[in-house]
């Protein structure tokens, strides 16, 4: 049946970086998980910094309107529906190849992001997560085509994952509204058992979805190198391209590290997005092909989709951490005199 869906899509006169990887359907459905995955993983963070926020007001209550500003209400509606499915479609179209090489830039930039900044800066856990959407929907992508490379039944397989990937992006999103709407009143008044865990264990939260993104990655990793390593005949060609990549992928990684500390936080995500982009780019010009320049392209459009809609969620991790940093300020402001009364005494 699948096999005469396919037929009623002629592809002979189209030309060679419009063909899919596989099957439309097949990508169609790994698409569709991996924007399920970017939508969970986006109301997650969203519930986390919502916890943090009212965590916050609790112990100051005269930063309620501040804090407050730099976060909004998610999508929702026809509105949210348009943004899941171009997301979905642009996932589908990028080719295995290009979201395998999103997937090995994103993992190197993590590993040098976390050694510069340190395992505790919880700032650059949450500005990563962020970044990291598009990424993840291509991890997820990519993930699936290596697993279900070569099943006589992928579209089935494909089908479920896709369904089971919806199911948890509904629930992601109700546990979203139900938190915005109702966690102040039930968690006070000790009412509905949702409330009562988050306020009990919401700090957990983060940990968590860290953990979860680290075992998405280093199986992507995994999908990504053998994808990549498919396309060449020999060792001597491998070489000819890993070298370059290897060292393109470094010197990116280090202006970019240099481009977040001098700059404010969603202007450096914008820049990092077009420089660490346009150098692939400039990479499959001289060792790709003209279907990886299109792609790249096409994930120009999906980083920009993924990263405009929760630029709050940025700025509510910068804002977090500086709010943070002012306070350690003033109690170590308050206890210097402190401390030199006692020597003097």
């Amino acid at each position: 049946m699948l096999s005469f869906i396919a037929s009623l899509f002629p592809t002979s006169f189209l030309p060679g970086w419009l063909i899919l990887d596989a099957n439309p359907l097949i990508s169609l459905l790994q698409g569709l998980v991996g924007s399920c995955g970017i939508a969970v993983l986006c109301s997650l963070m969203r519930v986390h910094l919502f916890l943090e926020d009212e965590s916050c007001r609790d112990e100051k209550e005269s930063s309620n309107h501040s804090r407050s500003t730099h976060l909004r209400r998610s999508k929702s509606g026809l509105s949210g529906r348009i943004h899941f499915f171009i997301v979905t479609l642009l996932l589908a179209v990028v080719g295995s190849r290009v979201a395998s090489l999103v997937v090995l830039e994103f993992c190197l930039r993590a590993v040098s992001g976390w050694v510069t900044a340190g395992p505790d800066s919880r700032k650059f856990v949450q500005q990563l997560l962020v970044q990291g959407q598009f990424s993840l929907g291509c991890a997820l992508s990519c993930s699936l085509h290596f697993l279900h490379e070569g099943a006589s039944q992928r579209w089935l397989s494909l089908l479920l994952a896709a369904a089971l990937s919806w199911f948890l992006a509904q629930q992601a999103t109700r546990l979203l509204h139900h938190v915005t709407a109702l966690y102040k009143l039930h968690s006070s008044q000790h009412y509905c058992g949702v409330c009562i865990g988050l306020l009990a264990s919401g700090g957990r939260l983060l940990p968590t979805l860290c953990r979860t993104t680290i075992i998405t990655f280093s199986v992507a990793v995994v999908a990504a190198v053998s994808i990549i390593n498919q396309h060449f005949l020999s060792a001597s060609e491998a070489l000819k391209f890993w070298t370059p990549l290897t060292i393109c992928y470094t010197l990116l990684v280090v202006y970019m590290q240099e481009e977040q500390h001098r700059l404010p936080s969603s202007q450096a995500v914008l820049n990092t997005v077009v420089v660490r982009l346009g150098g692939l780019m400039v990479l499959m010009l001289t060792v790709g092909r003209w279907a990886d320049v299109i792609h790249i392209l096409i994930c120009f459009l999906g980083e920009a989709s993924c990263l405009i809609p929760t630029m709050d969620l940025l700025d509510a991790a910068l804002y977090q951490d500086e709010e943070d940093y002012t306070d350690y300020a003033k109690k170590d402001h308050r206890q210097r005199p402190r401390e030199k009364e006692k020597e003097h005494k």
